[in-house]
């Protein structure tokens, strides 16, 4: 048994605060019977907003803080929000549009298919210096963020440095998801320009052994995936996760994520914090049905983890046993209660 997370000693148990877009995804069959049915069934969503609803759910205080304009919409949205337990106090309300994409079911966001509808939404056209930080961050012990905010726009980009600025002075405990999306960086910044900017602020950064090399700058053998051995991964994530530490002193805690498979899927996810990289169980199944959200799912498991003082160890396996779980549900988010995940996991 390993001791308890050091960190979180300090903490007040605030809320833990989610900041990123809230998209509304379509999602068209790919046969095309969404035209002679007349019908798009659509989900609530956004990588943060994930994070948020699977923590509320998971009974924490979970507050979320995103942009939207002032219309019947996003009425709806925020009651929707606030059903969930979702604290909502910080949403900022201007600008015209709700982002949107379109993905079908069981695709990955990574997906060349997937088409993005959020340029011009009130989200991305958030200014810096317009914030109320000091407001926005009352009794909060936790800030979460992804790499998909300062993907958005480079306003945006300046916003999350901003926002960082203030929790860290603050000492509110700062996580940070690298999701990689291709199609968002459009505004003449490459990732590795803006994100080790951010990164240098943040407590945990999850991600995986690419999106590190593409956003940090880690080393990454060109080899890794042919040589395709659970043993290079993990030294991988291990040589990575040193990396990150060293070149980020405030950074506390790695996480990596390895999932393999199509339809079917190999799941197995990494921490690294003080010297030591803990292996989760590993997860399979020969088919499943809703790519989307699992990282998500994966990241709000170790905040629940970590912030319930949970040994590393059990954090990353509830986060694990989340993320799989997540594989199976139809929606961005979870609907699996914490009660569930934890009798999902695998005996050792």
């Amino acid at each position: 048994m390993l001791p308890s997370v050091k960190i979180i000693s300090t903490f007040n148990y605030g809320k833990i605060l989610s900041f990123g877009e809230l998209l509304l995804r379509i999602c068209p069959d790919t046969e095309g019977n969404w035209l002679k049915e007349n019908s798009l069934p659509f989900y609530v969503g956004g990588a943060e907003l994930n994070v948020a609803t699977a923590l509320a759910l998971w009974g924490l205080p979970s507050a979320y803080f995103t942009a939207l304009p002032k219309n019947m919409l996003s009425e709806h949205l925020i009651s929707y929000l606030q059903q969930k337990k979702i604290d909502t106090t910080a949403v900022l309300f201007q600008g015209n549009r709700i982002g949107t994409y379109y993905l079908p079911k069981g695709k990955d966001l990574k997906n060349a298919g997937v088409i993005y509808d959020r340029n011009y939404s009130s989200f991305a056209e958030i200014k810096p210096k317009t914030i109320d930080w000091d407001a926005v961050f009352t009794g909060v012990s936790w800030f979460h963020f992804s790499a998909i905010c300062p993907a958005v726009s480079q306003n945006v980009a300046e916003v999350c440095e901003e926002a960082l600025k203030v929790a860290s002075a603050k000492n509110i405990f700062i996580s940070l998801d690298l999701n990689y999306r291709a199609k968002l960086w459009k505004y003449g910044k490459e990732p590795i320009e803006i994100i080790p900017k951010l990164a240098q602020y943040c407590d945990l950064i999850m991600g995986n052994i690419w999106a590190a090399n593409q956003m940090l700058g880690t080393g990454l053998d060109e080899n890794v995936q042919e040589i395709g051995t659970k043993e290079n991964y993990l030294n991988h994530a291990q040589k990575t996760s040193e990396a990150i530490i060293k070149t980020y002193p405030k950074c506390k805690y790695v996480a990596n994520t390895f999932r393999f498979g199509d339809p079917g899927i190999e799941y197995y996810t990494t921490a690294f914090t003080e010297g030591k990289l803990e292996v989760s169980q590993e997860y399979s199944a020969a088919k499943i049905l809703d790519k989307v959200g699992s990282g998500d799912c994966f990241m709000a498991g170790l905040i629940y983890g970590l912030y319930k003082k949970l040994p590393v160890k059990e954090a990353l396996g509830f986060a694990t046993a989340a993320a799989y779980g997540k594989l199976f549900i139809e929606s961005d988010a979870t609907t699996m209660s914490a009660d569930e995940v934890f009798k999902t996991i695998k005996n050792e």
